[in-house]
């Protein structure tokens, strides 16, 4: 006779340490891999927590990312009940129809591509430190340096002007905030999906060098409104996730002086350095949420179609099984490649110019501000905890 599953657990949220995961991580990886998971409205589902079973989960062709993604806050729509994907948004597609979006779109954000506009990445970089050190000492470096350093890239690529992008982030932080009510929420939405629709309608009959231009007037054959859901999904995706990281970032940096000094004695650390950042804090806090194509196996445990799986790269990118003493901070670190942007055909896109936008952002904060420093005791940093998608510093200030 099988033994007996236990009882629903639900998704951990609460963090001890801005820097870590949930301790019951630990916990799950050692003793339940595969857990049933109560999710939000009472829904059952599972939760994946070891490296191999959430990289293999994610580049299983039997799972597919829903519209929605589950947070402690965000109640899954029945499957009869599902809304119909907008087009363009590709984030929530499957291939074939996914792979043919993001070929016309991956083209933008390749290693030669970033290469290629690193010229103006480091002067916008430049100027939010000078105008940061203008404004004099102490600072936010959130305000000053993480949140407009990606805000300014994307929005620039999309064609943006500087006098709309004060709406889209205020949109977009809006929209990615488990606080905001559902009438603010609606007013987001439709304030970024309208704003795009009057910005792609121009572009059709006035293209510009921008990323919205080029796909409406490319080979690719895209409808206005294909064009203004991948411009919504690109704004999503580009904008918060790398602020959080510059954020964050900085604040792990700063908390580890031996690290610190370790990188500003060898730049030859900086990639190794990015990508343990990445490893180490592993922003999307609540992970990826997969719906079952058809029945399928994942750590020895029958996931029925329909069922849902939440795959928790935080907890995977801390799995001892793959890293030599995982919660420690090593930035000279080269062991398995983490899964921060997640992994299969659904990897993040923009990966690379995230890597880019870190590397460089770091870099060119150290070497101007020699005297970093936090302007006030660690613990009362304002961390995002759980009212956020993506975890982050609400604030960070800062001196020198």
């Amino acid at each position: 006779m099988p033994k007996p599953l236990p009882d629903p657990m639900t998704l951990p949220a609460r963090r001890g340490c801005p820097f870590d995961p949930p301790e019951e991580y630990a916990r799950l990886r050692a003793e339940r891999p595969m857990s049933r998971l109560r999710l939000p409205g009472g829904r059952i589902g599972w939760l994946v927590t070891r490296y191999e079973d959430v990289r293999a989960a994610l580049a299983d062709p039997r799972t597919s990312p829903p519209l929605i993604q589950v947070t402690p806050a965000t109640e899954l729509p029945l499957p009869e009940e599902e809304l119909d994907v907008p087009p363009g948004v590709f984030s929530a597609l499957d291939p074939p129809e996914q792979s043919r979006y993001r070929r016309q779109v991956s083209r933008y954000f390749t290693r030669k591509r970033c290469r290629e506009i690193t010229p103006r990445l480091e002067q916008i970089i430049d100027e939010q430190l000078t105008g940061m050190i203008e404004h004099g000492s102490p600072a936010d470096l959130v305000e000053w340096f993480a949140q407009p350093i990606p805000t300014r890239v994307i929005t620039e690529m999309l064609g943006i002007s500087e006098k709309e992008r004060p709406d889209y982030q205020r949109w977009i932080l809006a929209m990615l905030s488990l606080d905001t009510a559902e009438e603010p929420l609606r007013e987001a939405r439709d304030g970024l999906y309208g704003g795009l629709a009057e910005l792609v309608r121009d572009r059709r009959v006035r293209p510009r060098d921008d990323i919205l231009s080029d796909l409406l007037h490319g080979a690719g054959s895209l409808t206005d409104e294909e064009v203004v859901g991948i411009g919504a999904l690109l704004l999503i995706a580009g904008l918060e996730t790398t602020a959080n990281m510059l954020g964050l970032g900085a604040f792990a940096l700063l908390q580890h002086p031996g690290q610190l000094a370790a990188l500003r004695a060898d730049e030859s650390l900086w990639d190794t350095a990015v990508e343990e950042l990445l490893r180490y804090l592993t922003i999307v806090q609540f992970g990826l949420t997969r719906t079952a194509r058809e029945d399928l196996e994942v750590a020895g445990q029958t996931v029925r179609a329909g069922e849902t799986l939440i795959v928790s790269l935080a907890s995977a990118n801390r799995d001892s099984a793959f890293y030599t003493a995982p919660d420690r901070l090593d930035l000279s670190r080269d062991e398995a490649p983490h899964l921060a942007f997640g992994h299969g055909v659904h990897q993040c896109l923009g990966a690379q110019l995230a890597r880019f936008e870190m590397k460089l952002a770091f870099r060119a904060l150290l070497r101007r501000l020699p005297g970093l420093r936090l302007a006030v005791p660690p613990e009362r940093v304002p961390t995002a905890g759980e009212d956020k998608v993506f975890h982050g510093v609400h604030s960070l200030p800062v001196a020198w």
